[in-house]
């Protein structure tokens, strides 16, 4: 075993330490119409980036059966990062397909960029700690393709003209309650009370499939139409996983607290972060409605995931994510939640999305005597990519059993460019006086973008709010509507489809 890791380690070296490619000097474009065709030299980019993934790729993929040896936390980690890179490549090979996406098609590229981008960070993150070969090993790949993902994204997000929060006006605002993407059949869907579903999941034998996984794997793979399965109510003891090629699932429960899909790994007990998820989805296109994911492994055995979204035009509805920290990871890509609850502690919404929650319930409850809760931790780490957090007509109030002694903040930039917007939301008096809570020093405070606008209650107040140069009390409707779902998400173009009621504006 020592000859072979040997040698692996010796192919992997060479492999990393070969000449970087060079990124070529990129030159703006100003087409903005949807049949946007990106440079000659953004393509050459993207594949050379692809290749570096490849190499990358094979160098890890023996250390998923060589390493390990009871070592959770380590065999998690390896499987992270492959997945993770295998996900990248999938993210930039749509850029250089000419179809996908909602149809506008440099905001798609800046969308699967922006995740292509967060994907290394992520696997840096579920090695850090764990065995010092295999970090050291692939780390000069990782912030090889980082780099190269970086200069493809600059070039995007320069032909558009903008690079920090400005984005594009979709002037098609619909009366429906749901966004354009989410198709006709969708939208029925998710308002029937009795919807017509492909399987039924049920514990007592009555359905199709008495576990959610099983019902998942038995989901066609690939599919351009939407595939229904009803999990009837009951408590379901699983860690369910959606990987990549299941597209267009929709899980319908019986309401939040009636089906509940629940777990209880956690970062204590060896698990990494991004493991430790109750459900997790990657495929595109999913919907859930009706159901609660929970994590209940409890505040002292920390990051402990009920929910992990890695899903593009993804739409969750009255579903409920239980937890303590990190509680709701919306790890990338676009996300719409409407009407949901999310409850926990310390960065319990976090990830590196582009998100928008809209009239749901952000409930804090009690965490570890020496904690402070803060509700999120938006992850965006370059000024070019088009994702944050958007809270909009939400409710952030005080979960069961918490008081005043856990002191509770907004958020805290758990990234150099960290983006949250709170908007015309009621904010309880659990909310100190400042706002905000710094991650570590003066980390990020000029960098990050966070704002305030019209929001009303107790712990709404401006006058004691913290004075980061990044911070911000927006006053003019035209700022504020940038981060609204037919701006920020581009939910015009998706959300009609799925179904989902939302508000496209500022205003009904």
């Amino acid at each position: 075993m020592a000859s072979s890791l040997t040698a692996v380690i010796s192919i992997g070296l060479i492999l990393l330490l070969a000449p970087a490619f060079a990124s070529p000097s990129l030159k703006p474009e100003c087409d903005t119409s949807s049949s946007f065709t990106p440079s000659t030299a953004f393509t050459s980019t993207v594949k050379s980036t692809l290749n570096e993934i490849n190499k990358l790729i094979t160098v890890l993929s023996p250390f998923a059966s060589t390493f390990g040896g009871g070592n959770l936390r380590l065999t998690s980690a390896v499987s992270d990062c492959l997945d993770l890179l295998d996900l990248s490549s999938d993210q930039l090979s749509l850029t250089l397909s000419p179809s996908g996406g909602t149809g506008d098609r440099r905001t798609d590229l800046r969308s699967w960029l922006s995740a292509a981008l967060g994907n290394q960070d992520t696997c840096h993150e579920s090695l850090s700690g764990t065995n010092g070969i295999v970090n050291s090993l692939i780390s000069p790949g990782l912030n090889t393709i980082s780099s190269l993902v970086a200069s493809s994204l600059r070039e995007i997000s320069s032909t558009s003209g903008s690079k920090n929060t400005s984005r594009r006006l979709l002037l098609r605002s619909k009366t429906t309650g749901f966004p354009d993407w989410v198709r006709a059949g969708d939208r029925k869907l998710l308002q029937t009370s009795t919807p017509k579903a492909d399987v039924i999941v049920a514990q007592d034998g009555s359905g199709n499939y008495k576990t959610v996984s099983e019902a998942v794997a038995a989901a066609p793979a690939e599919s351009e139409k939407r595939y229904v399965i009803y999990i009837k109510k009951g408590l379901y003891k699983e860690n369910v996983e959606i990987k990549k090629k299941k597209w267009n699932l929709m899980m319908i429960g019986d309401g939040m607290g009636l089906t509940v899909i629940s777990g209880n790994r956690n970062f204590v007990d060896g698990w990494t972060t991004f493991r430790t998820a109750t459900f997790a989805v990657s495929g595109k296109g999913f919907i859930a409605r009706d159901i609660t994911f929970e994590n209940t492994a409890g505040p002292q055995k920390h990051q402990a995931v009920a929910l992990r979204s890695d899903s593009d035009l993804s739409v969750y509805y009255r579903c409920s994510m239980e937890g303590f920290q990190d509680t709701l990871y919306a790890h990338s890509l676009r996300q719409f939640f409407r009407e949901c609850r999310v409850s926990g502690t310390v960065d319990f919404i976090f990830g590196d999305a582009a998100a928008v929650f809209q009239y749901c319930q952000i409930l804090p409850r009690p965490a570890l005597p020496d904690q402070k809760n803060s509700i999120t931790a938006q992850g965006r780490k370059d000024q070019y990519q088009n994702t944050g957090f958007s809270l909009q007509f939400c409710n952030v109030s005080a979960g069961a059993g918490l008081t005043n002694q856990t002191a509770t903040y907004l958020g805290r930039p758990w990234k150099q460019y960290s983006r949250t917007v709170i908007m015309q939301s009621y904010l309880g008096s659990l909310i100190r006086p400042e706002g905000w809570l710094p991650w570590q020093g003066d980390f990020a405070l000029d960098t990050l973008y966070y704002a305030e606008y019209m929001n009303y209650g107790p712990g709404a107040g401006l006058t004691n709010r913290v004075k980061w140069p990044g911070y911000h009390v927006l006053s003019d409707p035209k700022q504020a509507a940038q981060f609204t779902v037919a701006q920020f998400i581009e939910g015009n173009l998706w959300l009609p489809s799925t179904g989902v009621k939302y508000t496209a504006g500022l205003t009904e």
